[in-house]
This record gives structure tokens, sequence and C-alpha cells, in this order.
């Protein structure tokens, strides 16, 4: 049902229908977080629920694990997903399609430091809102989950929205809102985004093709339709692969960490060629894609089990699900391929990895590309000290030219132009 909303939604307004109904969408998402997270800590205490968080464990700020086959660690946490991060807000089609709709580039900086400082706030917000829940189900009450009420992790959430405010008109309302404006907000954007990126570069670039705007409109709207019915279809899918968010996460980081090597390579490599770029960013996604879509087939199939801390069951009364119970059953996984075992946060700093090695390999193979002909302002400045001499010396870079000294000549043409007009003029016996 999401999926054909957004894909009609796509259909009807384009891109600015899409970031303009995104505002809304964020607008109630954070509403609804907002208010459960305040109901729990008003009825709970926040004293209490840090006291609940430290004697279940889950309050685990150091641990330096130096495994990569470990879910979350300091290292995965820092430099897996500051990787995912930048290369979603750098170089993904939906942040770059957002920000060229604003004005001017001061104000694409300021919306992507407000959006930094308000995605770690919100992010906060939804850990907290993680620790009440464990807080409201401590003892002496039961994990709903022990006594077959619900099946899955993600429903903990709305179970306790129930359970908490079902007297309280309109919150469970405002929590359903929420849930679909951070779908909607989400999947809007990319289906828009990548209607066009198939447009332009498949329909466009690949195969030449030169359709009018009308065409270029259908084919958009048709291929947003596409992607809504693959969304509906991927839905029975995803309930069998274990939690949304590290399969999103994994699934995701093929395409980042594929786009955020390719862009690194080319600023910061500048005797990459295109060869190079090409087939680094073809290695890159498969590899990255093997290790990402073999660790969601191996959850699947169960030989890998997320490993989940353990909740207290000592006040469950009757009998425990049994499936509840074989989560926290972790089976040997030293059969498992390796590269499947790696922690999903690592899946982007894989790809890009890839991306770099190979593209520089295979740019000195076929004759890397001379950095004194490239155009500085094309690389990070990180790396401009480093760089040897442009050919051209003789060329006046843009930024030296006095925008001043070019008024006065100006001026002087101008004023030299009118004169010799006039003096013209009187020899004409014409006075001007």
């Amino acid at each position: 049902m999401k999926g054909g909303l957004i894909g009609e939604c796509d259909y009807q307004g384009g891109i600015r229908a899409v970031v303009w109904t995104d505002a809304l969408q964020v607008g109630v998402m954070v509403a609804a977080v907002l208010t459960v997270s305040i109901l729990g800590t008003y009825h709970i205490g926040v004293a209490e629920i840090w006291q609940a968080s430290l004697d279940t464990n889950r309050i685990e700020f150091l641990n330096f694990d130096p495994s990569p086959y470990t879910r979350h660690t300091v290292w995965t946490v820092l430099i897996g997903s500051w990787l995912y991060s930048t290369a979603y807000i750098a170089v993904n089609q939906t942040m770059v399609q957002r920000y060229r709709l604003l004005k001017d580039l001061k104000t694409s900086k300021l919306s992507l430091a407000i959006f930094t400082m308000s995605i770690m706030l919100f992010i906060s917000l939804c850990c907290w809102c993680g620790l009440v829940l464990i807080a409201w189900w401590s003892p002496p009450k039961c994990d709903p989950r022990a006594i077959g009420l619900i099946t899955a992790d993600d429903q903990l959430l709305p179970a306790f929205v129930m359970e908490i405010a079902n007297h309280l008109p309109g919150i469970p309302g405002l929590f359903i809102s929420g849930i679909f404006g951070a779908a909607l907000s989400t999947l809007s954007v990319g289906f828009n985004s990548t209607a066009v990126v198939v447009l332009e570069d498949f329909v466009k670039g690949c195969c030449g093709m030169k359709p009018t705007d009308r065409c270029s409109t259908i084919f958009v709207k048709c291929v947003i339709v596409l992607l809504g019915s693959i969304a509906l279809g991927l839905l029975f899918l995803v309930e069998k692969l274990g939690g949304v968010l590290a399969i999103t996460g994994s699934l995701a980081a093929i395409a980042a960490g594929t786009s955020f090597g390719v862009f690194t390579l080319g600023i910061f490599f500048p005797w990459t060629n295109s060869k190079g770029a090409f087939m680094g960013a073809i290695v890159g996604f498969v590899i990255a894609g093997w290790a990402s879509l073999g660790a969601n087939w191996s959850i699947g199939a169960g030989l890998l089990v997320p490993k989940k801390l353990p909740v207290p069951l000592s006040h469950c009364a009757g009998n425990i699900s049994e499936s509840f119970l074989k989560q926290f059953d972790h089976p040997n996984e030293d059969e498992v391929f390796p590269l499947y075992r790696l922690s999903y946060h690592w899946f982007t700093g894989l790809g890009t990895l890839i991306v770099i090695v190979v593209g520089n390999l295979i740019s000195w193979l076929t004759g890397p590309t001379d950095p004194s002909s490239i155009d500085k302002e094309l690389l990070s400045p990180l790396i401009h000290s480093l760089l040897p001499k442009p050919k051209h010396e003789n060329v006046v870079p843009e930024s030296s030219i006095d925008t001043r000294d070019l008024a006065t000549t100006a001026s002087l043409l101008l004023y030299d132009l009118k004169k010799k007009r006039r003096n013209q003029s009187l020899s004409n016996g014409v006075i001007t």
C-alpha cells in the first residue's frame, strides 16, 4: 500500500511536490516519536529508565572489539556508519537533488548543517525511545514477545503505544501517521530520483535517445509506478530476513559504497582515468553486493542469527514462546563464508575500498592521466599542495583577476569611444 501511495504522489507532483510533502511528513514523524518518548519518560522516570538499561546491559558505549564480525562496536559505529552517512549526504542522488532545488550554494550548505544536527538529535531520540521500551517491560512486567502477544521486534513500539496511550485520543493515530510519514519521506524522493537517473543516464546517455519533454514525463511516471509495484512486492520478502534497519542499511550500502568510492577516486587521485573509474565501480558494486546479499540470504536461511541481548523472563507467567527463545540460540557460524559474517556497517567501506584499489590499479595499467593536465578546482583542496605545476602556466587563473581593474578598463574604453564619436560628429557639423 505504501509503495502504491508513494508512486501516486511522485506520479502526480514530481520532485517539488515530494520535497514539500517531505517537510510535512518529517514533522509528523518527529512529533510522533517525541510524543511517545515524553509519555514513556513521564510514566517511568528518567532515573528508572537509565537504571533498567544498565541492569539489562543495554548501555554499551566502549565496546572496542576489533572483530569485523561484531555488529555494533566503537569501530563499526564511528568508521562504518560515518562512511555510510557521508556517502548518503554527499553523493546520494536523492540528497543532491534536494540541494539543487535550493536557490544558491550558501543555502544548500546551511540546509546540510541543519540536516546533520537534526539527524543526530533524532537518532538519539530514537535510542532513548528504545531504552523506554526496555524499562517499560522490565520486571514485574513480561516482554510481549515472550508470551506471544507480538511476533516481531518491529512490533514492540506499536504495542507500547497501544498500552500506554490507548486512552488518549489522537496519540495512536499520530504514531501511525509518523510511521507512514517515515516511509513516505524515505521512498518518495527515492522513486523520483531513481526514475530521473534511469531517464538521463540510461535512456538519454547509454541509448542516445532524445525524447521530447512530454515523452520524458510519461516515461518517468511509468518508472515510478513500476518502482512502487516492486516496493509492494518486496514487503513479503523483507519480513523473512530479520530487522528492517539492518536489511535497509546493508542493501543501501551497495550503492553507497560504489558511488562514494568513485567520487573519492576522482577528487583524491588525479591520475585516475575513465577506465579505472568504470572498472572500479563495477568490481566494487559486485563485491559489495555479493557480501550484502549473501549476508541477508544467510540470515533468511538460518545460517546466521543476529546476536541479540537477552531479556529478563523471571516474571513471565505461562509458557514462553519457543520461537522467542530460539532467537537467543546462536548457531556455529564458522562454516559460513567470512564475507557474509561482516557487520552490515562495513559494507559501505568494503565497496569504497574496492573501488579505490581497483580504480587505481586499472588506471596505472591502462595509462594514468597526467595530473598536471587536471584543473585543480576539480580536486580536493587537501591535495592541492601535492599537485605538480599546470602545463599552461601562462593562463591567468580567474580568481586572480581583479574585477576593479576590469571595471576601470571598461570605463576608459567607453570614454574613448564616446570621445571619438563626438569628434566625428563635430567634423560632420552635427552636435550631439
